[in-house]
């Protein structure tokens, strides 16, 4: 276990020096202003999951997006194509050929995305030179860093602690927050009188640890439904009435909603920046709805559309996602073949039923304390100017790869304990 972890904080530090290492032949206090006009919102989300190396465009400044949106990609195409469906059924196996066009699907989207990058940067002037060998050099700088931090994503899940592009996304995340304690500190504290930074400090603090609670709660609670096994003649015994239950987690979809849900909302204003169109004042209007640093603002009540709008996205991404995720008649079936079944509930239809409506209240639950945690940041952002790059979306991830992490290694301590057990025997 000592040998995994200076594995996996030696990998650590190599993503970190990686993400201060700059392209060649780029301005980056340019690439800045051009990336906050073009993206918005989207920049400070971006470059808190890239650990501030999207904001240096670093040959880091992909990190590991390719990959999560391949991830989500792959997921939505298993219901259209029945094939990566049937992949996904298929065990051990299936799941290496799965992660295996998954990695060929973020190397793809890497390279469109860099070219994109690129011929945005070269249409704006901010990089240096204008020919094709410059474009071809962003191009393959940022593609074979995310191919880099995919690389050793691999080597921590072999070598390291476990969860290897999880754990990159954790410290890249973390990365950002002392930079964002020090902008809280200087808006609220510095220069302030004894009383008013004492109670900034404690509103702070309580903020924080408020929501890593909710977070942890909102990550841990499941609803356990009740399974009964019958009696099975197996030889001369008797084997099953066994009692078991079915884990349904509250946050089902984890922080997929809010992901979808913010870049949802943020193409409306990349189209209009990317492609330079005029807008009105109308249509500037409901650009700002669609922002989120304008919804908690008293000095633009109309936002709250954008708000509104913010809320029925995640909630119907919520429902869509868990559809993907878990399906009540293929549980059904499954107890059913197993001779298993819901006390007080008939095998088949019924059970399906019960289940959607269980599951049907359990999503409500969870997406409801999901958009609070998203909106935690985003009011004190509207109301109190208190502008920091990590949220309730970046919370949810922290917690969730922590608490994975701690599960993995207390597996692999007990593995332990019982070999040294059988060694002294």
């Amino acid at each position: 276990m000592r040998k995994r972890f200076y594995y996996t904080f030696l990998i650590v530090i190599i993503v970190r020096l990686g993400s201060q290492l700059p392209i060649p032949g780029i301005d980056v206090s340019q690439i800045q202003t051009y990336l906050e006009e073009m993206l918005g919102d989207s920049f400070s989300f971006f470059n808190s999951f890239t650990g501030g190396s999207f904001l240096s465009m670093s040959v880091f400044a992909l990190n590991v997006t390719p990959y999560i949106t391949a991830s989500i990609i792959m997921q939505l195409m298993t219901i259209a194509i029945p094939a990566l469906e049937e992949m996904q059924r298929d065990g051990e196996d299936g799941k290496k050929r799965m992660n295996k066009i998954t990695r060929w699907v973020s190397v793809g989207l890497a390279v469109l995305e860099s070219t994109g990058l690129a011929i945005g940067f070269h249409r704006s002037n901010v990089i240096n030179g204008s020919n094709a060998f410059a474009i071809l050099t962003i191009v393959v700088s940022l593609t074979a860093g995310s191919c880099i931090i995919l690389w050793m994503g691999d080597q921590i899940s072999e070598k390291g602690i476990g969860n290897g592009i999880s754990i990159i996304l954790l410290i890249n995340i973390v990365s950002r927050m002392p930079a964002d304690f020090a902008n809280l500190y200087e808006m609220f504290v510095k220069n302030k009188d004894a009383v008013r930074a004492v109670i900034a400090v404690c509103i702070i603090l309580a903020v924080v640890i408020g929501t890593t609670i909710l977070v942890i709660i909102l990550q841990d609670a499941e609803r356990r439904i009740p399974v009964q096994y019958s009696q099975k003649v197996q030889g001369r015994r008797l084997s099953g009435s066994q009692a078991s239950y079915i884990p349904l987690k509250v946050n089902t979809a984890g922080v997929i909603p809010v992901i979808f849900a913010s870049s949802l909302l943020s193409v409306p204003s990349i189209i209009v920046n990317l492609f330079g169109v005029q807008t009105g004042t109308t249509a500037t209007k409901i650009l700002q709805g669609l922002n989120q640093r304008y919804w908690f603002n008293p000095e633009f009540p109309w936002a709250s559309v954008g708000l509104i709008l913010y809320i029925f996205l995640n909630i119907v991404f919520a429902y869509f996602y868990t559809s993907i995720t878990f399906n009540p008649m293929e549980v059904s079936n499954n107890m059913k073949k197993s001779g298993g079944f819901i006390p007080g509930i008939r095998p088949g239809k019924p059970t399906q039923d019960y289940l959607n409506k269980i599951l049907n209240y359990i999503v409500l639950i969870g997406v409801t304390g999901l958009v609070i945690v998203a909106l935690i940041p985003i009011f004190f952002n509207g109301v109190f100017k208190a502008d920091v790059s990590f949220g309730g979306t970046s919370l949810i991830i922290i917690v969730g790869v922590i608490l994975e992490t701690m599960k993995q290694l207390e597996s692999q301590l007990l593995v332990r304990n019982y070999s040294g057990f059988l060694n002294d025997k």
